[in-house]
């Protein structure tokens, strides 16, 4: 069995009961016993990033929900690697973070495209011990990433399909809507 670390996928199982992660799957940017952060991959907005910050070079950006924490802040992927100062590599060849002034810089430089960059609104995070707590619980299944599902593979099939994958018994749960009672 996987253990939860940097640059693993979250997957939710059926039975976690916090709506906030219903159908989830994070990817994890940082991991230790104090804490875990992550980003929600599969939760797109229809919103673009210069309809929330001022004075983005690029208009057809997509934001994604990135979590339930600092709502307000934006967080990104990307695949630039030393081009962007301080980022943190996340898995070979795809980072978390860095200078967004030298973001902005590339994006007015044209040298800079979506397919190279994702952003999110808010983020992930467990406190001590809290991630390993809900994975003993059963709360997450855990998964290896890729650079494909966590930069192109982004819609709400993405759960659907990797946990037919994980569990035989979960497949059953990938047509249950929000609210069973609905159905």
């Amino acid at each position: 069995m996987l253990k939860a670390k940097i640059g693993r996928l979250l997957i939710s199982e059926p039975t976690l009961t916090d709506p906030v992660f219903f159908k989830s799957v994070v990817l994890l940017t940082h991991h230790s016993y104090e804490e875990s952060i992550g980003l929600v991959l599969n939760q797109p907005t229809k919103i673009h990033l210069n309809e929330i910050l001022n004075d983005i070079p690029l208009s057809d950006l997509p934001v994604y929900i990135g979590g339930p924490v600092a709502k307000k802040s934006i967080q990104f992927l990307h695949t630039l690697g030393e081009l962007i100062p301080n980022s943190k590599e996340v898995i070979n060849g795809l980072y978390w973070g860095g200078d967004f002034d030298k973001v902005l810089k590339l994006m007015s430089e044209k040298k800079i495209n979506k397919d190279q960059i994702r952003f999110f609104a808010g983020y992930s995070g467990w406190g001590i011990e809290q991630l390993n707590n809900e994975i003993r619980d059963e709360g997450w299944l855990i998964n290896n990433s890729s650079i494909e599902l966590c930069m192109n593979y982004s819609t709400a099939q993405l759960w659907s399909d990797l946990i037919k994958t994980k569990k035989e018994e979960f497949a059953i749960w990938t047509n249950m809507p929000k609210n069973p009672n609905l159905n």
